[in-house]
């Protein structure tokens, strides 16, 4: 989803006594030794330095959430190829979760599940509320089948599978349009992938330590069996073991890449490699494309391609930095709340989107609104308008439930984690 120490200088020793240069062959007698000078004592070793974040990691996190609230707000397809988020946000916590699995495989899953659950509850006790509030009876659902959907209700307190939830509630006209609860909901496949990935990564990164390219490249094929309409799998079931194929090989690059695999491998011979693999899928993606046209998110094999080469190419040039570089650096206090509350923003960035609508909807009431020109204006600039409104909510938002994080992580609860009061120590 790396991390010097400053050399110290040479320790002088105890200085030796100078005797004076005697005139004779042989030296003179003395009657009393003189007293050794007091040694000097020794400056205590300094502590070594706790290995820090890879600020270029997290600056492509935050990278790929920006990427993700603009694509769920304006659904311009293009930014699937431009920067491909969920294959990004794969290989970032691969990478992290292999450095983890240096210490006891089952402590690791439980910490990254604990860290995982308590966002997820807080978000689901707010959309629950809303749906219930709204009417919806996931028993009486014929869209989940009855009694079944209360079973599946259990995702959304372990995202093992996808949850139930009414495709319409409400009604067109009302505070939110009537598909508002596919629209929250439908995010929390990416918690289930990455819930299977934790679970999957002993193993997985046992396998690669033997068989590093077959671990590799494996996804890649399962992609192409069960993402090419080859082998169908109905339901859930092929949607999850679907999503897990896309996206495998992104998730064992960060393997890679934690291990050093990638660092061993030419600069020119990866790109080239990882360059051709995207030029695959950009053709695959040419003859299959969706109802939105260019958006690799309908076209599993293009997107299982063309993002793991492009998190090749990512990882290839990381310079693991310590700090953000140059003017970079005025981004650092955001770079660092986005990572601290990456789950929170996820969660609640497609509710949030679609509560600019009532909120913007308002100003149509204003007295110097009821002219046409200025209704124009407001309609033509309206997608705009809920960008920039968009964000002040998910500040609110953080503000409100992002202290679950903390708890989660056995923290001590923080506002605004953005490093701000964090006292920093520099090299001398």
């Amino acid at each position: 989803m790396t991390h010097g120490y400053q050399p110290t200088g040479a320790q002088a020793g105890p200085a030796e006594p100078v005797w004076p240069a005697a005139p004779y062959a042989v030296p003179q007698q003395r009657t009393t030794e003189p007293e050794p000078a007091p040694a000097a004592p020794e400056p205590p070793a300094p502590a070594p330095k706790k290995p820090g974040r890879d600020r270029y990691l997290d600056m492509l996190r935050s990278i790929a959430l920006v990427r993700v609230v603009v694509y769920h707000l304006f659904g311009w397809a293009w930014l699937t190829v431009l920067f491909p988020s969920m294959g990004v946000m794969f290989a970032l916590a691969g990478s992290l979760m292999a450095r983890s699995l240096n210490r006891p495989a089952w402590g690791v899953i439980r910490g990254r599940v604990r860290r995982l659950l308590p966002p997820l509850w807080a978000f689901s006790a707010v959309a629950l509320a809303l749906m219930f509030g709204g009417g919806w009876n996931p028993a009486k659902d014929p869209d989940h089948g009855g009694t079944w959907a209360l079973v599946e209700m259990i995702n959304y307190i372990v995202p093992i599978g996808a949850p139930p939830f009414p495709w319409h509630i409400g009604s067109q006209s009302g505070l939110l349009e009537d598909t508002w609860a596919v629209q929250a909901a439908g995010v929390l496949w990416y918690l289930r992938a990455y819930l299977w990935f934790v679970v999957a990564s002993p193993l997985l990164l046992w396998a690669f330590r033997r068989a590093p390219w077959p671990t590799l490249l494996a996804p890649l094929g399962l992609t192409a069996i069960v993402g090419t309409g080859l082998v169908t799998i109905p339901g859930e079931t092929g949607n999850a073991v679907t999503d897990f194929a896309v996206y495998g090989s992104c998730w064992v690059l960060g393997f890679a890449h934690h291990e050093g695999l990638l660092a061993k491998i030419p600069r020119y011979a990866a790109v080239s490699c990882a360059a051709l693999v995207m030029a695959f899928g950009l053709w695959w993606a040419s003859g299959h494309l969706g109802p939105d046209g260019w958006d690799l998110n309908d076209i599993p094999l293009a997107q299982a391609t063309w993002s793991f080469g492009f998190v090749v190419i990512l990882l290839q040039y990381s310079p693991s930095w310590q700090e953000l570089p140059g003017r970079l650096a005025k981004w650092d206090k955001l770079v660092t709340l986005s990572n601290n509350r990456a789950v929170t923003i996820y969660l609640w960035h497609n509710l949030l989107i679609m509560a600019t609508v009532p909120i913007l909807d308002q100003l149509y009431d204003l007295p110097f609104m009821q002219d046409e020109r200025a209704t124009a204006a407001l309609d033509s600039t309206y997608m705009i308008w809920m960008f920039f409104l968009v964000w002040p909510l998910i500040g609110l938002m953080i503000v409100a439930v992002g202290w679950v994080e903390d708890i989660a992580a056995k923290r001590s609860p923080r506002l605004w984690p953005d490093g701000g009061g964090k006292r920093r120590t520099h090299a001398r």
